[in-house]
Formats: structure tokens, sequence, C-alpha cells
């Protein structure tokens, strides 16, 4: 029997998709209290929930805090955002990192990231290959029920504008007419169904480690046997 009044840790909730999951999270009735972890507040005041915020570069001054039955990791920066590599990478790749290390440490037995499709340890791309890296980090903390998530371009709107992504979220409406049959990975995919997605995966176990952006899309319109 799934367990009720369960605590969920939340990295990266004042995001497009991470807010996407707390507010989900907030109406699902197994969960009783929701930690977020951010260096800004959501400004949202609920008795749910309970922020720490900080320096995420250095999660590990929140190890006793960082208490819970699921951890769910939507920490992600871009380039626009951060130009500089060193940085990104502390971001994308040193938070889950962290993260993944203090829920082994506290016992915490679910983890779920989100990642990219097209995320290579071995990729010639910098931003590919951190996504990789991070990837063999998260499972090198041998948590028992852990998934990745690789979703190709997120829809939605952002509460920043970012002109360049704007327009090709456009370009992409288009594009994903032909995306059919093995393209359909390639789709660019809504925040929701990311959100819906990493909730499923939180209570079901499922066959693959690693989840591409299609079995994501399936997963959360309840499609998760095909």
């Amino acid at each position: 029997m799934e367990k009720k009044g369960k605590t969920a840790i939340v990295l990266g909730a004042t995001g497009l998709t991470g807010g996407k999951l707390l507010e989900m999270l907030l109406e699902d009735e197994d969960y009783e209290k929701v930690k977020l972890f951010s260096r800004s507040s959501v400004g949202l005041s609920h008795p749910q929930i309970k922020e720490y915020l900080g320096d995420m570069l250095q999660l590990q001054a929140f190890e006793n805090e960082f208490v819970g039955d699921v951890v769910f990791c939507c920490i992600g920066t871009t380039k626009s955002k951060s130009p500089d590599k060193e940085v990104y990478k502390k971001i994308d790749f040193g938070i889950p990192k962290s993260a993944a290390e203090l829920a082994r440490n506290n016992n915490i037995g679910t983890f779920i990231v989100i990642s990219a499709l097209g995320a290579n340890a071995k990729s010639n791309v910098f931003y590919n290959r951190v996504k990789g890296e991070m990837e063999e980090a998260v499972l090198a903390t041998k948590i028992a029920e852990t998934y990745i998530l690789q979703p190709s371009l997120i829809g939605g709107n952002r509460k920043e504008k970012r002109f360049g992504e704007l327009v090709f979220k456009q370009m992409m409406k288009l594009i994903n007419i032909v995306l059919v049959g093995p393209l359909d990975k390639f789709r660019s995919i809504s925040p929701e169904n990311i959100a819906k997605c990493m909730i499923w995966l939180a209570k079901n176990e499922y066959d693959d480690v690693r989840i591409p952006s299609d079995k994501i899309k399936q997963i959360a319109q309840g499609n998760s046997l095909l």
C-alpha cells in the first residue's frame, strides 16, 4: 500500500517545470509536506510548504534539513543565463550531484531528476556532456529508485523572457507536425507532462532508469506500458 503523509523535497521550484510540479504536489493527498530548497522564495504561503533558502552551490549545508521520502530535482540553467561554462557546470552538474549524495546519506529511497535529450558524458558538445556527466554522478550514488528524465525542448511561458527561445518554440510548433514515429521523442514537451511523469514515477516502478521525451509524455498521459 502506498504510504500516505509523505514528505517531498523539491529543488528548482521557482522554475517553469518545478513550479508546475509544486502545484501538483500540493494537490496530492499522498504528501503532507513539501520542502523547497532554493536561492529565492517561490512567494507562496501554504501550510504544507517549508522553504530553505540559501546558496544551492553549498547544498551540503542543508544536510540536517534534507530529510524526506522522495527528491524531485528540477534544477537547470541555460547558456544565456550562465554563459560562463564553469558556473554552468556548477549548477547543472554540481547541484544534482550534491542532492543525490545527500539523499543517499539520509536514506531517501527515490530520486527523480530532469536531464535533457542528448545527454551523453562522452559528447563533444559541452552542454550535452555536462548533462551526461550529471546522470552518471547521480547513478553512482546507487539510490534504489532513481529516474532520469530526458525531455526535449520544454514548452510553456517562463517568467523571464528569452527571445531566442521564444522564436525557437514557435518554430517547434510547426516542426512537431512532422516529428512522428521514431522522431516523436524530439517533439517539444509541456512542463505539465514532465511534472505529471515525475509524480507517477515517485509512486510506481518503471523498467528504465533513463526516460526520453516521448516516454515521459506517455507516462504522463497514462500510457506507461507502451
